[in-house]
Protein backbone atom coordinates (compact mmCIF):
# COMPACT_ATOMS: atom_id res chain seq x y z
CA UNK A 1 0.00 0.00 0.00
CA UNK A 2 1.24 3.92 -0.91
CA UNK A 3 2.38 5.35 2.40
CA UNK A 4 0.25 8.12 3.91
CA UNK A 5 2.01 11.81 2.91
CA UNK A 6 2.27 13.63 5.99
CA UNK A 7 1.08 17.77 6.39
CA UNK A 8 4.67 18.46 6.76
CA UNK A 9 5.50 16.71 3.06
CA UNK A 10 3.00 18.01 1.69
CA UNK A 11 4.05 21.41 2.52
CA UNK A 12 7.58 20.67 1.73
CA UNK A 13 6.30 19.78 -1.96
CA UNK A 14 3.77 22.79 -2.38
CA UNK A 15 5.25 25.65 -4.46
CA UNK A 16 6.18 28.81 -2.87
CA UNK A 17 3.84 31.52 -3.72
CA UNK A 18 4.91 35.90 -3.99
CA UNK A 19 2.77 38.32 -3.93
CA UNK A 20 3.73 41.19 -6.60
CA UNK A 21 1.16 44.15 -5.01
CA UNK A 22 1.63 47.38 -7.04
CA UNK A 23 0.78 50.37 -5.41
CA UNK A 24 0.70 54.05 -6.21
CA UNK A 25 -1.13 56.91 -3.40
CA UNK A 26 -2.93 53.44 -2.61
CA UNK A 27 -3.63 54.79 1.13
CA UNK A 28 -7.33 54.22 1.30
CA UNK A 29 -7.59 50.63 0.65
CA UNK A 30 -3.48 49.15 0.56
CA UNK A 31 -3.83 48.01 4.55
CA UNK A 32 -7.13 45.73 3.69
CA UNK A 33 -5.86 44.48 0.60
CA UNK A 34 -2.59 43.99 2.61
CA UNK A 35 -4.31 41.95 6.10
CA UNK A 36 -6.30 39.65 3.42
CA UNK A 37 -3.16 38.52 1.62
CA UNK A 38 -1.70 37.55 4.73
CA UNK A 39 -4.71 35.79 6.64
CA UNK A 40 -4.40 33.51 3.35
CA UNK A 41 -4.62 29.73 4.24
CA UNK A 42 -1.27 28.65 2.61
CA UNK A 43 -0.18 32.00 3.45
CA UNK A 44 2.25 33.23 0.57
CA UNK A 45 5.92 33.52 1.31
CA UNK A 46 6.43 36.49 -0.09
CA UNK A 47 5.03 40.47 -0.61
CA UNK A 48 6.78 42.23 -3.13
CA UNK A 49 5.48 45.27 -2.88
CA UNK A 50 6.40 47.77 -6.17
CA UNK A 51 5.33 51.50 -5.19
CA UNK A 52 5.17 53.73 -8.04
CA UNK A 53 6.13 57.57 -6.23
CA UNK A 54 3.51 57.40 -3.79
CA UNK A 55 3.46 60.82 -2.05
CA UNK A 56 1.26 59.28 0.94
CA UNK A 57 1.93 56.55 3.01
CA UNK A 58 0.75 53.84 1.27
CA UNK A 59 4.67 52.09 2.44
CA UNK A 60 4.27 52.67 5.62
CA UNK A 61 0.39 51.21 6.08
CA UNK A 62 1.88 47.65 4.34
CA UNK A 63 4.97 48.13 6.38
CA UNK A 64 2.37 48.41 9.90
CA UNK A 65 0.23 45.66 8.37
CA UNK A 66 2.83 42.95 7.78
CA UNK A 67 4.24 44.06 11.20
CA UNK A 68 1.08 43.37 13.37
CA UNK A 69 0.44 39.80 11.51
CA UNK A 70 3.81 39.11 12.42
CA UNK A 71 3.05 39.89 16.22
CA UNK A 72 0.09 38.52 15.89
CA UNK A 73 1.35 35.00 14.32
CA UNK A 74 5.15 34.74 15.46
CA UNK A 75 5.62 31.92 13.54
CA UNK A 76 4.58 33.42 10.18
CA UNK A 77 7.47 33.56 7.88
CA UNK A 78 5.90 35.83 5.21
CA UNK A 79 9.03 38.19 3.97
CA UNK A 80 8.37 42.00 2.72
CA UNK A 81 10.20 43.13 0.21
CA UNK A 82 9.31 46.90 -1.22
CA UNK A 83 10.65 48.15 -4.31
CA UNK A 84 10.39 52.28 -3.81
CA UNK A 85 10.18 53.87 -7.66
CA UNK A 86 11.39 57.75 -7.34
CA UNK A 87 9.87 58.34 -10.62
CA UNK A 88 6.49 56.45 -11.48
CA UNK A 89 6.87 53.80 -13.99
CA UNK A 90 3.05 53.32 -14.65
CA UNK A 91 0.97 50.16 -13.98
CA UNK A 92 2.70 47.63 -16.72
CA UNK A 93 5.91 48.57 -16.24
CA UNK A 94 5.84 48.54 -12.53
CA UNK A 95 4.24 45.24 -12.56
CA UNK A 96 6.95 44.00 -15.41
CA UNK A 97 9.62 45.00 -12.73
CA UNK A 98 8.04 44.08 -9.37
CA UNK A 99 7.07 40.43 -11.25
CA UNK A 100 11.05 40.39 -11.97
CA UNK A 101 11.56 40.79 -8.89
CA UNK A 102 9.61 37.76 -6.97
CA UNK A 103 11.47 34.57 -6.30
CA UNK A 104 8.20 32.27 -5.63
CA UNK A 105 7.06 29.54 -7.95
CA UNK A 106 3.88 31.14 -8.41
CA UNK A 107 3.19 35.10 -8.55
CA UNK A 108 -0.12 36.53 -7.76
CA UNK A 109 -0.71 39.73 -8.78
CA UNK A 110 -2.45 42.83 -6.76
CA UNK A 111 -3.57 45.23 -6.88
CA UNK A 112 -3.98 48.10 -3.82
CA UNK A 113 -7.74 48.82 -3.09
CA UNK A 114 -9.27 44.95 -3.72
CA UNK A 115 -9.63 42.13 -1.13
CA UNK A 116 -8.76 38.68 -1.23
CA UNK A 117 -11.57 36.48 0.11
CA UNK A 118 -10.33 33.74 2.68
CA UNK A 119 -9.59 30.59 1.00
CA UNK A 120 -9.04 32.01 -2.42
CA UNK A 121 -5.12 30.36 -2.40
CA UNK A 122 -6.49 26.99 -1.09
CA UNK A 123 -8.73 26.80 -4.02
CA UNK A 124 -6.20 28.16 -6.98
CA UNK A 125 -3.14 27.13 -5.96
CA UNK A 126 -4.16 23.07 -6.65
CA UNK A 127 -4.52 23.68 -10.44
CA UNK A 128 -0.78 24.16 -10.68
CA UNK A 129 -0.24 20.22 -9.97
CA UNK A 130 -0.87 20.05 -13.19
CA UNK A 131 2.48 21.10 -14.89
CA UNK A 132 0.77 22.18 -18.07
CA UNK A 133 -1.02 24.86 -16.22
CA UNK A 134 1.02 28.26 -16.19
CA UNK A 135 -1.39 30.90 -15.57
CA UNK A 136 -4.73 31.10 -13.45
CA UNK A 137 -7.44 33.58 -13.58
CA UNK A 138 -10.78 34.09 -12.01
CA UNK A 139 -14.62 35.79 -11.94
CA UNK A 140 -14.83 38.83 -9.14
CA UNK A 141 -17.38 40.13 -7.43
CA UNK A 142 -17.76 44.00 -8.26
CA UNK A 143 -18.02 45.81 -5.00
CA UNK A 144 -17.80 49.87 -3.44
CA UNK A 145 -15.83 51.30 -2.29
CA UNK A 146 -16.81 50.04 1.10
CA UNK A 147 -16.71 47.18 0.05
CA UNK A 148 -20.47 46.12 -0.43
CA UNK A 149 -21.37 43.49 -3.39
CA UNK A 150 -22.98 45.57 -6.04
CA UNK A 151 -24.71 42.28 -7.49
CA UNK A 152 -22.17 42.54 -10.84
CA UNK A 153 -19.46 40.18 -11.74
CA UNK A 154 -16.41 40.87 -13.87
CA UNK A 155 -16.58 38.99 -16.77
CA UNK A 156 -20.47 39.59 -16.72
CA UNK A 157 -19.37 43.51 -17.20
CA UNK A 158 -16.85 42.32 -19.78
CA UNK A 159 -19.62 40.65 -21.82
CA UNK A 160 -17.96 36.98 -21.80
CA UNK A 161 -19.85 34.31 -23.67
CA UNK A 162 -20.89 31.06 -22.85
CA UNK A 163 -18.04 29.86 -25.80
CA UNK A 164 -15.59 32.02 -24.52
CA UNK A 165 -15.90 30.73 -21.17
CA UNK A 166 -15.82 27.42 -21.82
CA UNK A 167 -12.36 28.30 -24.04
CA UNK A 168 -10.47 29.83 -21.43
CA UNK A 169 -11.95 26.75 -18.48
CA UNK A 170 -10.75 23.72 -21.06
CA UNK A 171 -7.04 25.62 -22.09
CA UNK A 172 -8.23 26.21 -25.55
CA UNK A 173 -7.65 30.66 -25.21
CA UNK A 174 -6.07 31.52 -28.03
CA UNK A 175 -8.47 32.29 -30.50
CA UNK A 176 -10.72 33.92 -27.48
CA UNK A 177 -8.30 36.19 -26.87
CA UNK A 178 -7.10 36.72 -30.32
CA UNK A 179 -10.20 38.30 -30.36
CA UNK A 180 -10.14 40.38 -27.24
CA UNK A 181 -8.87 40.45 -23.96
CA UNK A 182 -10.70 38.57 -20.88
CA UNK A 183 -8.26 38.91 -18.19
CA UNK A 184 -7.92 40.77 -15.63
CA UNK A 185 -4.65 41.35 -13.75
CA UNK A 186 -5.89 41.55 -10.05
CA UNK A 187 -7.58 37.70 -10.68
CA UNK A 188 -4.21 36.06 -11.91
CA UNK A 189 -1.66 33.75 -10.47
CA UNK A 190 0.98 32.74 -13.05
CA UNK A 191 4.26 30.78 -13.00
CA UNK A 192 7.38 32.49 -11.98
CA UNK A 193 9.25 30.33 -15.21
CA UNK A 194 6.00 31.95 -17.61
CA UNK A 195 6.50 35.66 -16.18
CA UNK A 196 10.34 35.51 -16.96
CA UNK A 197 9.70 33.94 -20.35
CA UNK A 198 7.16 36.48 -21.13
CA UNK A 199 9.32 39.67 -19.91
CA UNK A 200 10.16 42.18 -21.19
CA UNK A 201 6.40 43.11 -21.86
CA UNK A 202 5.63 45.01 -24.92
CA UNK A 203 5.12 48.64 -24.79
CA UNK A 204 1.71 48.19 -26.61
CA UNK A 205 0.62 45.71 -24.33
CA UNK A 206 -0.98 46.21 -20.34
CA UNK A 207 0.87 43.28 -18.18
CA UNK A 208 -2.42 41.23 -17.44
CA UNK A 209 -3.20 40.32 -21.25
CA UNK A 210 0.32 40.07 -22.18
CA UNK A 211 0.62 37.19 -19.89
CA UNK A 212 -2.67 35.50 -20.50
CA UNK A 213 -1.51 35.92 -24.47
CA UNK A 214 1.48 34.37 -23.96
CA UNK A 215 0.14 31.46 -21.59
CA UNK A 216 -2.42 31.01 -23.99
CA UNK A 217 -0.04 30.55 -26.63
CA UNK A 218 1.24 27.24 -24.95
CA UNK A 219 -2.06 26.08 -23.78
CA UNK A 220 -1.80 27.21 -20.32
CA UNK A 221 -3.95 29.35 -19.52
CA UNK A 222 -7.26 28.36 -17.44
CA UNK A 223 -10.49 30.06 -15.81
CA UNK A 224 -11.86 29.47 -12.49
CA UNK A 225 -15.28 30.46 -13.02
CA UNK A 226 -15.66 31.69 -9.92
CA UNK A 227 -14.95 35.27 -8.37
CA UNK A 228 -12.40 34.79 -5.93
CA UNK A 229 -11.74 38.55 -5.79
CA UNK A 230 -13.74 41.56 -4.46
CA UNK A 231 -12.99 43.64 -6.99
CA UNK A 232 -13.32 47.57 -5.88
CA UNK A 233 -14.55 49.90 -7.83
CA UNK A 234 -14.46 53.41 -6.54
CA UNK A 235 -14.23 55.79 -9.37
CA UNK A 236 -10.13 56.33 -9.03
CA UNK A 237 -9.14 52.99 -10.24
CA UNK A 238 -6.61 53.09 -12.99
CA UNK A 239 -7.79 50.07 -14.74
CA UNK A 240 -11.53 49.31 -13.43
CA UNK A 241 -14.67 47.79 -15.06
CA UNK A 242 -18.55 48.98 -14.94
CA UNK A 243 -21.64 47.62 -16.17
CA UNK A 244 -21.74 48.32 -20.31
CA UNK A 245 -24.58 50.53 -20.76
CA UNK A 246 -26.25 51.44 -24.52
CA UNK A 247 -24.69 54.90 -24.40
CA UNK A 248 -21.28 53.57 -23.31
CA UNK A 249 -22.00 50.96 -26.46
CA UNK A 250 -22.40 54.10 -28.47
CA UNK A 251 -19.74 56.07 -27.27
CA UNK A 252 -17.22 52.94 -28.24
CA UNK A 253 -19.05 52.45 -31.76
CA UNK A 254 -18.25 56.49 -32.24
CA UNK A 255 -14.29 56.54 -30.71
CA UNK A 256 -11.84 57.59 -33.97
CA UNK A 257 -10.77 54.20 -36.19
CA UNK A 258 -7.71 55.84 -37.18
CA UNK A 259 -6.35 55.71 -33.28
CA UNK A 260 -7.22 52.11 -32.30
CA UNK A 261 -6.71 50.53 -35.79
CA UNK A 262 -2.98 51.94 -35.10
CA UNK A 263 -2.92 50.65 -31.55
CA UNK A 264 -4.23 47.44 -32.35
CA UNK A 265 -2.05 46.68 -35.01
CA UNK A 266 1.04 47.87 -33.27
CA UNK A 267 -0.23 44.79 -30.34
CA UNK A 268 -0.45 42.13 -33.03
CA UNK A 269 3.07 42.91 -34.37
CA UNK A 270 4.97 43.02 -30.88
CA UNK A 271 3.15 39.53 -30.73
CA UNK A 272 4.16 38.02 -33.86
CA UNK A 273 7.32 39.49 -33.39
CA UNK A 274 8.01 37.69 -29.75
CA UNK A 275 6.33 34.48 -31.20
CA UNK A 276 8.65 34.54 -34.13
CA UNK A 277 11.73 35.47 -31.98
CA UNK A 278 10.87 32.38 -29.50
CA UNK A 279 9.94 30.04 -31.56
CA UNK A 280 6.51 29.57 -30.89
CA UNK A 281 4.13 26.44 -32.03
CA UNK A 282 3.79 26.85 -35.70
CA UNK A 283 -0.41 27.11 -35.51
CA UNK A 284 0.00 30.04 -32.95
CA UNK A 285 2.45 31.83 -34.80
CA UNK A 286 0.18 31.10 -38.45
CA UNK A 287 -3.00 32.30 -36.25
CA UNK A 288 -0.98 35.59 -34.77
CA UNK A 289 0.43 36.77 -38.33
CA UNK A 290 -3.53 36.24 -39.66
CA UNK A 291 -5.25 38.27 -36.92
CA UNK A 292 -2.63 41.09 -37.81
CA UNK A 293 -3.60 40.69 -41.55
CA UNK A 294 -6.74 41.25 -40.85
CA UNK A 295 -6.18 44.33 -38.82
CA UNK A 296 -4.11 46.14 -41.55
CA UNK A 297 -6.47 45.07 -43.57
CA UNK A 298 -9.04 47.00 -41.07
CA UNK A 299 -6.63 50.21 -40.91
CA UNK A 300 -6.78 50.38 -44.81
CA UNK A 301 -10.80 50.39 -45.27
CA UNK A 302 -11.88 53.91 -46.81
CA UNK A 303 -12.14 56.90 -44.92
CA UNK A 304 -16.27 57.60 -45.89
CA UNK A 305 -18.10 55.18 -44.43
CA UNK A 306 -20.17 53.81 -47.49
CA UNK A 307 -16.81 52.67 -49.49
CA UNK A 308 -16.19 50.73 -46.21
CA UNK A 309 -19.38 48.68 -47.13
CA UNK A 310 -17.63 46.09 -49.73
CA UNK A 311 -14.36 45.42 -47.41
CA UNK A 312 -16.24 44.99 -44.36
CA UNK A 313 -18.58 42.58 -46.18
CA UNK A 314 -15.82 40.33 -47.61
CA UNK A 315 -14.65 40.23 -44.27
CA UNK A 316 -17.44 39.31 -42.61
CA UNK A 317 -18.04 36.42 -45.28
CA UNK A 318 -14.81 35.00 -45.29
CA UNK A 319 -14.89 35.08 -41.23
CA UNK A 320 -12.19 37.27 -40.62
CA UNK A 321 -14.41 39.46 -38.05
CA UNK A 322 -15.96 35.96 -36.18
CA UNK A 323 -12.43 34.77 -35.83
CA UNK A 324 -10.17 37.96 -35.03
CA UNK A 325 -12.83 40.46 -33.77
CA UNK A 326 -15.83 40.58 -31.72
CA UNK A 327 -17.87 39.46 -34.77
CA UNK A 328 -20.74 41.54 -35.44
CA UNK A 329 -19.58 44.11 -32.47
CA UNK A 330 -16.84 45.48 -34.94
CA UNK A 331 -18.56 44.83 -38.03
CA UNK A 332 -20.88 47.70 -37.08
CA UNK A 333 -17.98 49.53 -35.52
CA UNK A 334 -16.13 49.06 -38.95
CA UNK A 335 -19.07 51.10 -40.54
CA UNK A 336 -19.62 53.68 -38.35
CA UNK A 337 -16.90 54.69 -37.42
CA UNK A 338 -15.20 58.22 -37.73
CA UNK A 339 -11.72 58.22 -39.34
CA UNK A 340 -10.63 60.87 -37.12
CA UNK A 341 -11.78 62.73 -33.74
CA UNK A 342 -13.94 65.48 -34.69
CA UNK A 343 -12.86 68.95 -34.59
CA UNK A 344 -13.24 70.39 -30.51
CA UNK A 345 -13.49 66.91 -28.83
Amino acid sequence: MPQATSPADAESRAPSVSVALCTHNGAAFVGEQVRSILDQVPAPQELVVGDDASTDDTVAIVERAVARHRAEHPTAAVSLRVLRRERALGVTANFDSTIAACSGDIVALSDQDDVWPPGRLARLLPLFDDPRVSLVHTDARLVDADGRDTGARLLATLEATGDERARLQRGEALPALLRRNLVTGATVLVRRELARRAAPFPAAWVHDEWLAIMAAVEGGLRLVDEPWLDYRQHGANVIGASEVTWSRRWERLREPRDERAARLIARTEALVERLERIGGRPEAVAAARAKLEHERRRSRLPRWQPLRVPGVLAGALAGRYTRYSRGAIDVLRDLVQPATRSAGR
